[in-house]
């Protein structure tokens, strides 16, 4: 005859410790892989927005006689932000001063010729030349319109 007045129905604290040494590899895991899936959603997110202004603004143009607006506010975009909550950047490289305004290349070569376009990324700081440590993270329209992505890839 077996006596079960000893026996325990619980975890014992050995098999409870191997369960969350478990738990805690597998979140070690996927925690990265998720936030790196959510970043790359929300830069995808916002070079899709990218390229919709980009098609308001070459309307703009088109329709006035290949004049881009000198603000988003000229065609309805002033208010636009990114993901992060940051507005976007606009320049009208044709009605600047020289090109000291452009964003530029690590040669120091103005990425576009038309007009600038970006978002500062989700630090929400940015600079000229994306080189710049505040730049890397931005997402720029560069080489007027072949390219939209993170700075850091151009």
């Amino acid at each position: 005859m077996h006596n079960y007045k000893n026996s325990s129905n619980g975890l014992t604290l050995v098999e409870l410790m191997i369960v969350i040494a478990l738990i805690s590899i597998i979140s070690a895991v996927a925690i990265p892989s998720y936030m790196s899936y959510i970043e790359e959603a929300q830069i995808n997110k916002t070079i899709k927005q990218i390229n919709v202004m980009e098609l308001i603004i070459e309307s703009h143009a088109f329709a006035n006689d290949g004049v881009f607006p000198a603000t988003l506010a000229e065609v309805g975009l002033d208010g636009e932000r990114d993901i992060w909550g940051n507005p976007f950047g606009y320049l009208n490289i044709a009605t600047t001063n020289g090109n000291g305004q452009a964003r530029k290349d690590r040669n120091l070569v103005p990425i576009n010729s038309d007009y600038d376009l970006y978002s500062s990324g989700p630090d929400g700081r940015s600079a000229g030349p994306l080189t710049a440590q505040q730049s890397q993270d931005d997402i720029v329209r560069a080489n007027n319109g072949g390219f939209v992505g993170v700075a850091e890839d151009y």
